[in-house]
């Protein structure tokens, strides 16, 4: 009982940014391995690595794992998301309106894209978005370019949710 009057005395303080930014670099970790990984199969995390060829079986059985490890780092992305959103609003944090969330969402998808962009496509080079035709940099330059917008696209939706949490709180 006293806990609930607590929660309607804190419940005009802002929601919290990192649970969307957590939840967008975990699911877009998870887009990444599943549809250009596993559906498409344009790449691995190391198939662009002389040591680990995709078409051998031992090159792909490293891949494959990598892989997986991968998908583990997502997957507790999007755990430690869900445990930063819950404690938010286990302290009274309202909760974010659509446009303020999801906006976050893909802003962190977007940043999540850029990162391996530039890291594991240009940096390292253990992969590139098109690793079936050679690696080709417009791929990779195309998909930098499509992440950027949607970091864009999303830091704009979560403002659109920010100034509506601003109208309806003022």
């Amino acid at each position: 009982m006293a806990r609930q009057g607590h929660l309607r005395g804190a419940a005009g303080i802002p929601p919290s940014k990192a649970g969307g930014i957590l939840f967008g670099l975990g699911l877009g970790g998870f887009v990444d391995g599943i549809v250009l990984h596993q559906i498409l199969q344009w790449h691995h995390m190391v198939s662009n690595t002389r040591d680990h060829p995709v078409n051998t079986v031992a090159g792909l059985e490293v891949n494959t794992l990598v892989d997986g490890f991968f998908h583990l780092v997502m997957w507790l992305l999007v755990l430690a998301a869900s445990v930063v959103t819950i404690s938010a609003w286990r302290q009274g944090r309202l909760a974010p309106n659509w446009s303020f969330h999801f906006g976050l969402v893909l802003a962190g998808w977007g940043i999540f894209n850029v990162v391996e962009g530039l890291v594991d496509h240009q940096l390292l080079q253990v992969h590139h978005v098109r690793d079936d035709l050679g690696g080709p940099l417009v791929w990779d330059m195309g998909f930098l370019a499509v992440s950027l917008l949607l970091t864009a696209g999303g830091w704009l939706l979560h403002r659109r949710g920010l100034a509506a949490l601003a109208i309806r709180s003022g």
